[in-house]
Protein backbone atom coordinates (compact mmCIF):
# COMPACT_ATOMS: atom_id res chain seq x y z
CA UNK A 1 0.00 0.00 0.00
CA UNK A 2 2.11 3.07 -1.23
CA UNK A 3 1.52 7.04 -1.77
CA UNK A 4 -0.20 7.61 -5.15
CA UNK A 5 1.69 10.45 -6.82
CA UNK A 6 0.75 13.81 -4.93
CA UNK A 7 1.76 17.46 -5.28
CA UNK A 8 4.91 17.86 -3.25
CA UNK A 9 3.04 20.79 -1.14
CA UNK A 10 0.69 18.33 0.06
CA UNK A 11 0.67 17.64 3.62
CA UNK A 12 1.20 14.31 5.38
CA UNK A 13 -2.38 14.37 6.44
CA UNK A 14 -3.66 15.45 3.14
CA UNK A 15 -1.77 12.52 1.30
CA UNK A 16 -2.72 9.76 3.67
CA UNK A 17 -6.62 11.08 3.83
CA UNK A 18 -6.13 11.10 -0.29
CA UNK A 19 -4.92 7.77 -0.83
CA UNK A 20 -6.86 5.98 1.36
CA UNK A 21 -10.23 7.57 -0.11
CA UNK A 22 -8.87 6.65 -3.48
CA UNK A 23 -7.94 3.23 -2.36
CA UNK A 24 -11.69 3.07 -0.92
CA UNK A 25 -13.38 4.33 -4.19
CA UNK A 26 -11.54 2.32 -5.95
CA UNK A 27 -12.45 -0.88 -3.96
CA UNK A 28 -8.57 -1.68 -3.23
CA UNK A 29 -10.20 -1.40 0.19
CA UNK A 30 -13.12 -3.18 0.03
CA UNK A 31 -16.25 -2.69 1.93
CA UNK A 32 -16.45 -4.65 5.27
CA UNK A 33 -12.50 -4.51 5.30
CA UNK A 34 -10.85 -3.93 8.88
CA UNK A 35 -7.93 -1.40 8.97
CA UNK A 36 -6.43 0.21 11.58
CA UNK A 37 -4.11 3.45 12.78
CA UNK A 38 -1.52 1.26 13.52
CA UNK A 39 -0.98 -1.00 10.32
CA UNK A 40 -1.45 2.09 7.95
CA UNK A 41 0.99 4.28 9.91
CA UNK A 42 3.47 1.35 9.60
CA UNK A 43 3.04 0.82 6.01
CA UNK A 44 2.67 4.49 5.06
CA UNK A 45 5.73 5.11 7.62
CA UNK A 46 4.25 8.26 9.21
CA UNK A 47 3.16 8.62 12.75
CA UNK A 48 -0.26 7.87 14.13
CA UNK A 49 -1.57 11.45 14.43
CA UNK A 50 -2.17 11.88 10.36
CA UNK A 51 -3.21 8.66 10.42
CA UNK A 52 -5.90 8.99 12.52
CA UNK A 53 -6.99 12.57 10.86
CA UNK A 54 -7.51 11.04 8.10
CA UNK A 55 -9.74 8.07 9.58
CA UNK A 56 -12.12 10.91 11.02
CA UNK A 57 -12.18 12.93 7.97
CA UNK A 58 -12.83 9.60 6.02
CA UNK A 59 -16.13 8.46 9.11
CA UNK A 60 -17.61 11.95 8.61
CA UNK A 61 -17.88 11.55 4.74
CA UNK A 62 -19.33 8.06 5.20
CA UNK A 63 -16.46 5.99 4.18
CA UNK A 64 -15.39 4.65 7.42
CA UNK A 65 -17.23 2.81 10.07
CA UNK A 66 -15.24 3.24 13.90
CA UNK A 67 -17.20 0.79 16.72
CA UNK A 68 -15.63 1.09 19.80
CA UNK A 69 -13.54 -1.77 21.19
CA UNK A 70 -14.10 -3.66 17.50
CA UNK A 71 -12.04 -1.76 15.44
CA UNK A 72 -12.60 0.23 12.19
CA UNK A 73 -13.80 -1.14 8.65
CA UNK A 74 -14.51 0.87 5.23
CA UNK A 75 -18.54 1.18 5.41
CA UNK A 76 -21.12 -1.03 3.18
CA UNK A 77 -22.61 0.65 0.82
CA UNK A 78 -25.76 2.13 1.48
CA UNK A 79 -28.44 1.89 -0.95
CA UNK A 80 -30.53 4.71 0.34
CA UNK A 81 -27.74 7.13 0.13
CA UNK A 82 -27.11 5.76 -3.23
CA UNK A 83 -30.47 6.80 -4.02
CA UNK A 84 -30.36 9.82 -2.16
CA UNK A 85 -27.46 11.12 -4.43
CA UNK A 86 -28.23 10.23 -7.47
CA UNK A 87 -32.45 11.96 -6.94
CA UNK A 88 -30.20 14.77 -6.04
CA UNK A 89 -27.92 14.74 -9.07
CA UNK A 90 -30.81 14.05 -11.18
CA UNK A 91 -32.93 17.43 -10.26
CA UNK A 92 -29.55 19.64 -10.76
CA UNK A 93 -27.94 18.30 -13.56
CA UNK A 94 -31.34 17.60 -16.02
CA UNK A 95 -31.72 21.83 -15.48
CA UNK A 96 -27.80 22.63 -15.95
CA UNK A 97 -28.00 20.78 -18.65
CA UNK A 98 -30.77 22.92 -20.31
CA UNK A 99 -28.93 26.06 -19.48
CA UNK A 100 -26.33 24.51 -21.50
CA UNK A 101 -28.64 24.02 -24.81
CA UNK A 102 -29.76 27.90 -24.06
CA UNK A 103 -25.35 29.08 -24.27
CA UNK A 104 -22.52 27.28 -23.94
CA UNK A 105 -19.05 28.06 -24.97
CA UNK A 106 -17.55 26.69 -27.57
CA UNK A 107 -14.65 26.12 -25.72
CA UNK A 108 -16.63 24.40 -23.70
CA UNK A 109 -18.28 22.46 -25.83
CA UNK A 110 -14.59 21.27 -27.71
CA UNK A 111 -13.74 19.65 -24.18
CA UNK A 112 -16.64 18.10 -24.35
CA UNK A 113 -15.32 16.43 -27.82
CA UNK A 114 -11.97 15.58 -26.61
CA UNK A 115 -13.52 13.47 -23.43
CA UNK A 116 -15.37 11.68 -25.71
CA UNK A 117 -12.64 11.30 -27.74
CA UNK A 118 -10.73 9.70 -24.65
CA UNK A 119 -13.82 7.94 -23.37
CA UNK A 120 -13.44 5.81 -26.75
CA UNK A 121 -9.85 4.66 -25.96
CA UNK A 122 -10.80 3.58 -22.27
CA UNK A 123 -13.53 1.23 -23.86
CA UNK A 124 -11.16 -0.09 -26.45
CA UNK A 125 -8.86 -0.44 -23.75
CA UNK A 126 -11.21 -1.48 -20.89
CA UNK A 127 -9.72 0.95 -18.37
CA UNK A 128 -12.81 1.76 -15.74
CA UNK A 129 -10.78 3.94 -13.57
CA UNK A 130 -9.70 6.86 -16.11
CA UNK A 131 -13.23 5.92 -17.60
CA UNK A 132 -15.15 7.02 -13.97
CA UNK A 133 -12.71 9.73 -14.35
CA UNK A 134 -13.83 10.76 -17.95
CA UNK A 135 -17.26 10.18 -17.08
CA UNK A 136 -16.99 12.82 -13.85
CA UNK A 137 -15.24 15.26 -16.04
CA UNK A 138 -17.62 15.32 -19.05
CA UNK A 139 -20.48 16.18 -16.42
CA UNK A 140 -18.20 18.71 -14.12
CA UNK A 141 -17.13 20.53 -17.71
CA UNK A 142 -21.13 20.93 -18.26
CA UNK A 143 -21.33 22.42 -14.85
CA UNK A 144 -18.36 24.90 -15.70
CA UNK A 145 -19.65 25.69 -18.86
CA UNK A 146 -22.85 27.16 -17.19
CA UNK A 147 -20.67 28.44 -14.33
CA UNK A 148 -21.74 26.42 -11.93
CA UNK A 149 -19.16 25.26 -10.12
CA UNK A 150 -20.26 25.47 -6.51
CA UNK A 151 -23.18 23.47 -7.41
CA UNK A 152 -21.38 21.26 -9.25
CA UNK A 153 -19.05 21.25 -5.50
CA UNK A 154 -22.20 20.23 -3.73
CA UNK A 155 -23.01 17.59 -5.54
CA UNK A 156 -19.03 15.87 -4.61
CA UNK A 157 -20.43 16.10 -0.80
CA UNK A 158 -23.26 13.74 -1.36
CA UNK A 159 -21.96 11.23 -3.89
CA UNK A 160 -19.47 9.28 -2.48
CA UNK A 161 -21.66 6.42 -1.56
CA UNK A 162 -23.17 6.63 -5.64
CA UNK A 163 -19.50 7.18 -7.16
CA UNK A 164 -18.37 3.90 -5.08
CA UNK A 165 -21.31 1.85 -6.60
CA UNK A 166 -20.58 3.87 -10.28
CA UNK A 167 -17.33 2.84 -10.23
CA UNK A 168 -18.08 -0.96 -9.01
CA UNK A 169 -20.55 -1.21 -12.23
CA UNK A 170 -18.04 0.23 -14.78
CA UNK A 171 -15.25 -2.74 -12.84
CA UNK A 172 -17.95 -5.28 -13.05
CA UNK A 173 -19.04 -4.72 -16.77
CA UNK A 174 -16.80 -3.50 -19.41
CA UNK A 175 -19.59 -2.87 -22.04
CA UNK A 176 -19.72 1.03 -21.33
CA UNK A 177 -20.70 1.57 -25.28
CA UNK A 178 -24.11 2.85 -23.70
CA UNK A 179 -22.54 5.20 -21.68
CA UNK A 180 -20.60 6.86 -24.50
CA UNK A 181 -23.31 7.10 -26.79
CA UNK A 182 -25.50 9.02 -24.42
CA UNK A 183 -22.67 11.35 -22.92
CA UNK A 184 -22.20 11.61 -27.28
CA UNK A 185 -25.79 12.63 -27.49
CA UNK A 186 -26.03 15.18 -25.01
CA UNK A 187 -23.06 16.76 -26.62
CA UNK A 188 -25.05 16.59 -29.68
CA UNK A 189 -28.55 18.30 -27.96
CA UNK A 190 -25.83 20.84 -26.17
CA UNK A 191 -24.57 21.85 -29.75
CA UNK A 192 -28.03 22.09 -31.53
CA UNK A 193 -29.24 23.64 -28.35
CA UNK A 194 -31.92 21.38 -28.32
CA UNK A 195 -33.15 21.50 -24.41
CA UNK A 196 -36.08 18.72 -24.49
CA UNK A 197 -33.86 16.19 -26.26
CA UNK A 198 -31.17 16.86 -23.51
CA UNK A 199 -32.98 17.27 -20.36
CA UNK A 200 -34.73 13.39 -21.35
CA UNK A 201 -31.08 11.67 -21.99
CA UNK A 202 -29.64 13.57 -18.35
CA UNK A 203 -32.71 11.80 -17.15
CA UNK A 204 -32.25 8.66 -18.93
CA UNK A 205 -28.80 8.45 -18.16
CA UNK A 206 -28.59 9.01 -14.62
CA UNK A 207 -31.45 6.37 -14.25
CA UNK A 208 -29.21 3.89 -15.04
CA UNK A 209 -27.82 3.79 -11.39
CA UNK A 210 -31.24 2.52 -10.31
CA UNK A 211 -31.48 -0.17 -12.84
CA UNK A 212 -27.81 -1.18 -11.71
CA UNK A 213 -28.61 -1.71 -7.92
CA UNK A 214 -30.17 -4.99 -8.16
CA UNK A 215 -27.11 -6.45 -10.53
CA UNK A 216 -24.74 -5.47 -8.23
CA UNK A 217 -26.21 -5.98 -5.29
CA UNK A 218 -26.77 -9.51 -6.05
CA UNK A 219 -22.95 -9.76 -7.50
CA UNK A 220 -21.40 -8.52 -4.69
CA UNK A 221 -23.72 -9.39 -2.04
CA UNK A 222 -21.08 -8.45 1.33
CA UNK A 223 -20.34 -4.79 -0.20
CA UNK A 224 -23.82 -3.77 0.52
CA UNK A 225 -25.84 -2.99 3.66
Amino acid sequence: MNFTARPPSMSTRDNVYQTLRDQILLFELPPGASISEKEISQRFNVSRTPVRESFVRLAQEGLLEVYPQRGTFVSLIDLELVEEARFMREQLERAVIRLACAGFPDERLAELGSNLSLQKACIENQDYRTMFELDEAFHRTIFEGCRKNNTWAVIGQINVHLNRSRMLRLAADHHWDHLYEQHFQMAEAIRNKDEERAERLMKDHLSLTIADQALLKEKFPTYFK
